[in-house]
């Protein structure tokens, strides 16, 4: 009886909070796509849109009182702007995620990163480093979110007329006041809703972006080396400097 109780809680818990992230995400969605851009910024990705089918499906696993909320920056455009999961590589989040479904065109795409959602053969290497590392230490999805969940700071993609990848610290500072204010408030009710005893900013200007949204109310912020081949840190071994971060965040099943 004791353990039926138990299975019945979590699945409430864990119901109640994936509605109140989707509800996050939906207004997000809305927030963001009514912003507007101008050069360096030629194309403009909201995979939380034309992605929503494979983004839900990610959001259904959000549990309250978790150990950590690991936050990311932006989509990348061979992961979660194809997937619409955060670090969303595809082979990752088709193999170990189990999450497989129909991703629309958005209406504009630059030539070079066109959206192929789940046909995309490119690879993101920070998504492969990531949900990885992840698979390697918690073996199933389910024991991963039951200790974690990952949720990008900004939901858009930003592209330069030539295809290069903008990133949202690299944008003019009137373009991020919007931003922030509509990606702080959502980070909020993210952690309202989900309770992580520690959030970790993957990466420095996700723990920045942490710190300046929740203040004097945040939990423990902690940073975690990003994966991306463009650091030469986490080229010389991410696996060994994120897996030190994972003992210090995770507790014992």
């Amino acid at each position: 009886m004791a353990a039926e109780k138990r299975t019945a809680t979590t699945a409430s818990s864990r119901g109640s909070a994936a509605d109140a992230v989707t509800r996050v995400s939906r207004g997000l969605s809305r927030e963001v796509g009514s912003l507007s851009f101008a050069p360096p910024v030629a194309f403009v990705y909201n995979p939380l849109d034309y992605a929503r089918a494979p983004h839900e499906r990610y959001l259904a696993n959000a549990r309250k009182g978790i150990d950590a909320l690991y936050l990311g920056m932006n989509p990348g455009p061979f992961g979660m702007a194809q997937t619409g999961v955060p670090f969303g590589e595809v082979a990752a989040v088709r193999d170990f995620l189990g999450i497989d479904a129909r991703v629309r065109a958005p209406k504009a795409t630059h030539p070079k990163r066109p959206i192929e959602g789940f046909a995309c053969a490119r690879s993101e290497v920070s998504g492969r480093r990531f949900w990885g590392l992840m698979a390697r230490e918690f073996g199933t999805p389910e024991r991963f979110f039951a200790h974690g969940f990952v949720w990008n700071w900004c939901p858009l993609a930003f592209m330069a007329e030539s295809g290069a990848n903008l990133t949202p610290d690299k944008l003019p500072r009137a373009e991020r006041d919007g931003i922030e204010s509509a990606c702080d408030g959502a980070l909020r009710a993210i952690v309202e809703a989900l309770a992580p005893r520690i959030i970790v900013g993957v990466g420095a200007f996700a723990s920045k972006c942490a710190e300046r949204a929740l203040g004097e109310h945040a939990p423990e912020i902690v940073t975690m080396l990003h994966p991306s081949p463009a650091s030469p840190a986490a080229n010389r071994g991410w696996d060994a400097e994120a897996r030190k971060v994972l003992l210090r965040v995770r507790k014992p099943d």
